[in-house]
């Protein structure tokens, strides 16, 4: 299938301020482009692109006084299939983790791991270790935690979402990574596009969205707490430890938002004329 992906962010600007963009489609995802996935900034300003230590490809500008727009409208070929399942999926043991996973079994910025040591043995001890026990923690999450935008906020950890039951899909997966980290398996935070593609439509305005990935024997599996539920059309823009790790926009400075559209929709082929 093939997937129009875009948006629009638009800021007021009230001082010269550094900014970084993580709006970019992971590399990992570039051979299935259809056109350019480029920010388009109003008014121009020049710009360096970097791919950061987690492999995510950045965008670094300072931005000027005023009014401040960053859009992209770009197109990718999807194979069209639902996220991967592996119920037999094993657990690798922590001697047996390559080096570059390890890091994602620690304390981040909103990840409490050392603090849920107990909790996380309680709830999912007894369940076997494998796939099976990712999942456990999903349908937990799930269910224990009510998603609302009202419940946002900067600063809200993994213990405050399971203190309070509330939170957004950033907040979902924050105490599923936490819970999973807390047993010795690895799990990282992700960001990216994911619109209402073969599913009914959700009644609030387009966003980006958040899930988390789980080590599971070789490789990184899709895992979603919040919808849990394998899903179409779900495009990667960026992983890390956490959402500190892969905010869309970083502004070293004030940045005040007044805008912002997200598209992901599928399109038919015959529309798609990069193809």
């Amino acid at each position: 299938m093939v997937l129009r992906l875009g948006y629009d962010i638009r800021f007021d600007i009230p001082a010269p301020v550094a900014m970084v963009a993580l709006l970019h489609v992971r590399p990992s995802r570039a051979a299935d482009l259809r056109a350019p996935d480029e920010i388009c900034i109003e008014p121009w300003t020049p710009v360096e692109t970097f791919i950061d230590t987690f492999g995510n490809r950045c965008t670094r500008f300072v931005a000027q006084p005023g009014a401040l727009r960053l859009s992209n409208s770009t197109l990718l070929e999807d194979a069209g299939f639902a996220d991967a399942v592996n119920y037999s999926a094993r657990e690798v043991p922590v001697h047996q983790l390559p080096h570059q996973v390890l890091g994602y079994l620690l304390n981040s910025r909103y990840c409490e791991v050392d603090r849920f040591a107990t909790i996380a043995t309680e709830l999912f001890g007894g369940i076997p270790p494998g796939w099976g026990r990712v999942q456990a923690i999903c349908d937990w999450v799930h269910s224990k935690v009510s998603f609302g935008y009202q419940y946002a906020r900067p600063t809200k950890t993994a213990l405050d979402v399971y203190a309070e039951r509330f939170g957004v899909c950033r907040d979902f997966q924050h105490l599923a990574v936490t819970l999973c980290r807390a047993l010795n398996i690895p799990a990282r935070y992700a960001s990216g596009y994911l619109g209402d593609i073969r599913v009914s439509p959700a009644p609030s305005p387009m966003d980006f969205s958040a899930w988390f990935e789980a080590y599971l024997e070789d490789r990184w599996w899709t895992f979603d707490a919040r919808h849990n539920q394998p899903r179409f059309g779900r495009i990667l823009m960026a992983v890390g430890r956490d959402a500190s790790d892969v905010a869309m926009t970083t502004s070293f400075g004030t940045a005040n938002l007044t805008q912002f559209t997200v598209v992901s929709e599928e399109i038919a082929p015959q529309n798609a004329r990069y193809l």
